[in-house]
């Protein structure tokens, strides 16, 4: 062992530069490559990598500090070099062989604190044994075929791997498009054409009672599914990426065997990700019913009850509260905990709560389901808390109470991976998880559980594993909840800023106050940016109307760019939008607003 320097690089006609964020802390494990410091300079962030691998002994950096090149970053204690270079064949530089041992536990992710990690402790040779044996191999192995997987697939393809893909399902494209997102959002469609025809009667424009046809509306939301998942079985001819159905489990740390219906296969691999996303979360002690659905029995449609009761308030239970509100069915909504959609401002609550409020049978916040009972004429239940009501009865009951992640499914422990005690796999910022030919992306990797997230990370991965220089970035994730009113959010939010005590500038435009929402007839909503009190740039924001979700990139992209007030504020938006209203929020900060009327202070 050895104390190493890093410096700051060259980094081109700069200094005096900023050091936005410290990604490491003395005991840490990093890799040649391995992200130290995030940097700023004109409007631009780059990471600045270790130029050697070991143990970090002490950081010289502070966050707000200035540096220039050669600025001195961290003393690492550096591993010995190998003794020889990898032989032919052998996995990608950094990538470990099947017989080494795992490697220190990546640094954690956002939002992993105070879960326990399950330390494996695989037997010297258990991965040799496993080795083997094995029906075919393959340079990269991709467990899980969702968007993240599909994604890494391909674009591992493209860079020029042998790519196999392992998909549990006949269809490829996982929970999010077969039964999540892609029908889910083909269902909320039809429901916001109902609402609008039934709120254009009070505009002078009348329409009759709808006409539901459910066979030909399931027909067209799987017709939708099938023109997505038909283009992913085209894209990996096009690629040659190997698909293999069953369900996968490893074996030791380069096999993974392959069990299905026609029999078990075993897959050996040079490189691994694992993308097995997760599973709707079940309630303990409740009874076997059929009419108890889950998120993916309520996408089927057998039929739209009279009573439904929603157990838990967050986006999954709200998306379809909206849909059986829409068609048809009496709808209540029980929360646990004191708010809908929990972790969520709750200014971009209220004016959705004050619409489902008027038209829902109910809505029970800090209520707990105490218990139910099966009845012939529906499902009784009884409720826990210091408001909660007496038994009701429902024909169905739908529980979106949030997914946990498949990590403790796939024996992973015989591959030497970590596992967490709630099912997530522990990842650094190049995905590698504590064994380095191995990575996880998507919901098996760490909160928040959304597809784009697990596609950004999928593509990362199959860049660290055809040898390029990636790190993952997630500070910048969209969260979108697809209700109406619509509701997103994108970097900062401002209570997780108050709770941090992280000092922030707010400009906000009410939507009743734009031309294109009035015309709309939805003034409801309201458009909100955060911004740093001293360089002025956007840390954050949130939109609550109709069609947050598109809106929201362009203050994803402001925040991605470092973008400041007057950047957004000057860029010319079309007129009459609904995006003016991010231009009129940055206005606001910058004193030059002219939609309202803001007294000067």
């Amino acid at each position: 062992m050895s104390r190493v320097d890093l410096l700051i690089p060259d980094i081109g006609n700069f200094s005096d530069v900023a050091v936005v964020d410290v990604l490491v802390k003395p005991g840490d494990h990093v890799d040649i490559d391995s992200p130290l410091v995030t940097l700023e300079t004109d409007k631009a962030s780059m990471d600045v990598p270790a130029t050697a691998a070991g143990t970090i002994a002490e950081v010289l950096l502070k966050r707000g500090d200035k540096v220039s090149k050669g600025s001195l970053i961290a003393r690492v204690e550096a591993a010995a070099p190998a003794a020889s270079p990898a032989p032919a064949g052998a996995p990608a530089a950094g990538v470990a062989p099947a017989t080494a041992a795992a490697s220190a536990p990546p640094a954690a992710r956002p939002d992993s604190a105070g879960d326990t990690v399950r330390m494996p402790s695989p037997r010297a040779g258990a991965a040799d044994r496993g080795a083997q044996e094995f029906n075919r191999s393959t340079q990269l192995l991709v467990l899980g075929a969702g968007p993240g997987g599909y994604t890494a697939a391909f674009r591992a393809a493209d860079l020029g791997l042998k790519v196999t893909l392992v998909e549990r399902w006949q269809e490829l494209g996982g929970v999010c498009l077969n039964v999540g997102c892609i029908p889910s959002k083909a269902l909320l469609h039809a429901a916001k054409v109902i609402e609008d025809a039934h709120e254009m009667a009070g505009r002078g424009i009348a329409f009759g009672a709808p006409q539901i046809d459910l066979p030909r509306l399931r027909a067209w939301k799987s017709a939708v599914v099938a023109k997505l998942t038909g283009g992913l079985k085209i894209l990996v001819k096009q690629r040659k990426v190997e698909v293999v159905h069953g369900v996968g489990r490893f074996v030791s740390a380069n096999v993974l065997e392959v069990m299905s219906a026609s029999g078990s296969q075993r897959i050996r691999f040079d490189q691994c990700i694992i993308a097995a996303g997760s599973e709707p979360a079940r309630l303990p002690g409740w009874p076997q019913d059929p009419r108890i659905l889950d998120s993916t029995d309520a996408l089927e449609l057998p039929e739209f009850p009279g009573g439904l009761l929603v157990v838990g308030g967050g986006i999954i239970g709200l998306e379809m509260a909206c849909v059986f509100d829409a068609l048809g069915s009496r709808v209540s909504v029980v929360e646990l905990t004191a708010q809908l959609m929990p972790g969520c401002d709750p200014d971009l609550v209220r004016p959705l709560e004050r619409r489902i409020r008027a038209r829902y049978q109910q809505i029970l916040l800090d209520t707990r389901v105490a218990g139910i009972e099966r009845e012939s004429a529906g499902l009784r239940v009884s409720f826990a808390g210091e408001k909660a009501p007496p038994p009701q009865t429902f024909e169905r009951v739908l529980v979106a109470v949030g997914r946990v992640p498949n990590g403790k499914t796939l024996n992973a422990e015989l591959a030497g991976v970590q596992v967490s005690e709630r099912g997530f796999i522990p990842v650094d910022r190049q995905m590698r998880t504590n064994v380095p030919h191995i990575f996880a992306i998507g919901d098996i990797a760490a909160p928040p559980l959304l597809a784009h997230k697990a596609m950004h990370e999928g593509k990362v991965a199959a860049e660290v594993a055809a040898g390029h220089k990636r790190a993952a970035d997630w500070r910048v994730i969209p969260s979108v909840a697809y209700t109406d009113p619509e509701i997103a959010w994108v970097g900062l939010t401002e209570s997780d800023a108050r709770a941090n005590g992280t000092a922030f500038r707010k400009g906000a435009f009410p939507w009743v106050a734009n031309g294109r929402s009035l015309s709309l007839g939805r003034e409801e909503g309201f458009t909100k940016l955060l911004f740093d009190p001293d360089t002025h740039r956007v840390l954050g924001g949130a939109i609550v109307g109709t069609n947050a979700g598109e809106l929201i990139s362009e203050i994803a992209l402001a925040v991605e760019a470092g973008c400041d007030a007057a950047d957004i504020g000057l860029t010319i938006h079309p007129h009459p939008t609904l995006t003016e209203t991010v231009a009129a929020a940055a206005e606001a900060v910058e004193g030059t607003l002219t939609d309202l009327y803001v007294p000067r202070k």
